[in-house]
């Protein structure tokens, strides 16, 4: 074998592991090291050569003898590097240097080396190489050879359970029969699972917990979550581990009433489940709104000693913002900072979305500058999320402020393009048109390729070739490129010119689902051609959906639907939308005024009408 190289090297390094002053004393002088610091100085060698030099040399120390402990330590060095011939040197010298075989947990160490090493055959053979040492193997040397099996061949395993094992008289423990369970459930052999519990049973064992819910994940990880809950009755204690399983798997099928019972009962039996099992019960609360039950579900595990970290807090945190109310989650924002977990990004990130969908984006600003006062380090999504709220609340040259902010941090956007259609959107929105496309123009520097075909869909839109255009969108579309608003305007606003109806109100719906909420001169062009297609039901109910979503209608969004409604000679539906329109703040033109004077000059009994006297009236 390798001798040592380099003695004096190994001596400080050392003394260095013992906290003692190098000294140039000869070694005798030097305190006699404990196998525990020449196991650890063996383990801290980066190659397989070194592990041996180490080795040696602890084996010229004057008064120091090599024992169990350092030559599991080498071993394992040498699987770690798949020295398995020189592994088996080792072995054998073992009862002549220190006066013993090899004991069980070297074995075991061989054993998980061969294992991560996938020679499964080799493996299986480390019975054999036990009794060459005159010894029996022990129960746990079985159990780690099971315990690599199962992973690899659950056959193999159950095979060598039955041959190896039960031929020699080896019945096995709790953790044998677990290993086995493991290894069918891994498979998703969920029936031989309840076959096995069976014959352990017969054999008068009690299934431990463990085993137990082994069994209870495979169930519940294929759906038969039922089937777990009428196994858990059968269980003496079932543990928190038990609990998270079932209430987790409730969780995942959106069961949150029995998610619920079965916390209850959780905390019932005493168990606390861990704060992910508990937060999954928060989220699909939160998500059905029920924030007020989410926050006694929190209480509920803080009283019965369980621990709460930052995703739990931001969980319900996001659930409060996702209602409006943005003002009470600062509250556990605080109530966090107390009881020690600290917030993070994601915290203030909800935070600001939350606010500004409660509509205080001054407040959401606060939030921004307050990240900063509390050392916690902007991110993209920070960026992202703030220059959105400002763009959509109206406030785009806020939004650009905040954007050179991002273009000055670390990092940047990163490449992704969305704060920059943001802005676009903003532009869009505020109808600074003309700023929108030259802000566009400006991005080709950045997004070469996405700017090309956007200035591409719309050149295209203007020329009228709208197949061209489609072409365009569906291919920046399937790859993964994000439209701004004025691809969207243009897009819809030339299938209108070509009276592409159906087209046109399909491109407004993908514009709405990518979070931008067309302005009325986009939307006015899809109402007109509706109601030039006699659809009229279809326009009203569009300009009624886009104005419970924000949008802003002007005249020209009336205007079509008065008219088209007037021609059919339906005053009464004309009469109500004209009350909407004012309602709304939108201050009717002689166009909406011909119409309705018009339709009432064409009803006959008009005059004899108390209440079309009052109308008329109301109209002069």
């Amino acid at each position: 074998m390798p001798r040592i190289s380099n003695p004096s090297k190994l001596t400080r390094i050392y003394h260095r592991l013992i906290n003692l002053p190098f000294q140039s004393k000869p070694i005798s002088t030097t305190p006699v090291p404990t196998h525990d610091h020449i196991a650890h100085l063996i383990l801290e060698q980066k190659t397989a050569t070194q592990a041996l030099q180490t080795f040696r040399w602890a084996s010229d120390l004057p008064n120091f003898a090599h024992s169990q402990s350092t030559y599991r330590a080498l071993i394992h060095k040498l699987c770690t590097f798949r020295r398995f011939d020189t592994v088996h040197q080792v072995l054998d010298e073992m009862p002549g240097s220190i006066g013993s075989p090899p004991d069980e947990d070297i074995f075991i160490t061989l054993v998980r080396g061969l294992g991560r090493a996938k020679m499964i055959r080799n493996v299986i053979k480390v019975v054999d190489l036990v009794s060459k040492f005159d010894e029996t193997p022990s129960l746990k040397i079985y159990n780690s050879i099971l315990d690599v099996l199962v992973k690899e061949d659950i056959d193999l395993a159950r095979k060598f359970y039955r041959e190896k094992m039960m031929e020699s008289g080896v019945e096995g423990d709790d953790y044998t029969f677990g290993i086995l369970m493991k290894g069918l459930c891994l498979t998703n052999r969920i029936d031989e699972g309840f076959k096995h519990l069976a014959a352990m049973k017969l054999r008068g064992l009690i299934p431990n917990t463990v085993i137990y819910n082994t069994l209870l994940h495979a169930l519940c990880k294929n759906g038969k979550v039922g089937r777990a809950r009428s196994l858990m009755n059968e269980m003496l204690k079932p543990n928190e581990v038990t609990f998270n399983i079932l209430v987790s798997a409730y969780c995942r099928e959106g069961n949150v009433v029995q998610a619920l019972v079965m916390l209850e009962k959780s905390f019932g039996n005493g168990c606390v489940p861990d704060v992910i099992t508990v937060t999954k019960v928060i989220e699909i609360l939160c998500n059905e709104g029920r924030v007020t039950e989410a926050v006694e579900v929190l209480e509920r595990l803080k009283s019965n000693g369980g621990s709460v970290d930052v995703v739990a807090y931001n969980t319900l945190i996001k659930g409060f913002c996702k209602k409006r109310k943005a003002k009470l989650a600062v509250g556990y924002l605080k109530e966090m900072e107390r009881k020690g977990s600290l917030p993070n990004v994601e915290t203030y990130n909800v935070l600001i979305s939350g606010f500004y969908e409660s509509g205080m984006l001054d407040s959401a600003m606060d939030m921004f500058q307050e990240m900063k006062t509390a050392g916690i380090s902007w991110n993209f999504v920070t960026f992202d999320t703030l220059v959105n709220s400002l763009c959509s609340g109206g406030r785009t040259n806020d939004g650009f402020k905040i954007l050179e902010l991002m273009e000055e941090s670390k990092g940047g956007s990163g490449g992704r393009i969305s704060p920059y259609n943001h802005i676009i959107y903003g532009l869009y929105k505020e109808n600074r048109l003309n700023e929108a496309f030259e802000f566009l123009s400006k991005m080709g520097k950045l997004f070469p390729r996405a700017i090309e075909r956007s200035s591409r869909i719309v050149g295209l839109c203007k020329e009228g070739s709208m197949d061209d255009a489609k072409r365009v969108y569906d291919q920046m579309t399937d790859e993964g490129g994000i439209p701004s608003a004025l691809v969207y305007s243009s897009l819809i606003h030339g299938f209108c010119q070509k009276e592409l109806i159906k087209e046109a109100f399909e491109l407004m719906n993908d514009m709405i689902s990518g979070g931008y909420f067309p302005i009325a001169m986009t939307f006015n062009s899809v109402i007109i051609g509706l109601c030039k297609e006699g659809k009229i039901g279809t326009a009203v109910n569009l300009l009624e959906d886009l104005v419970g979503r924000g949008c802003l209608p002007d005249v020209e969004s009336y205007n079509p639907l008065l008219e088209a409604l007037c021609r059919k000679g339906e005053f009464q539906k004309a009469w109500l939308l004209l009350l909407q329109m004012v309602d709304k703040g939108v201050v009717p033109d002689i166009s909406t005024w011909n119409s309705l004077v018009l339709c009432l000059c064409q009803e006959k009994i008009w005059i004899e009408d108390e209440s079309m006297f009052r109308k008329h009236n109301l109209l002069e």
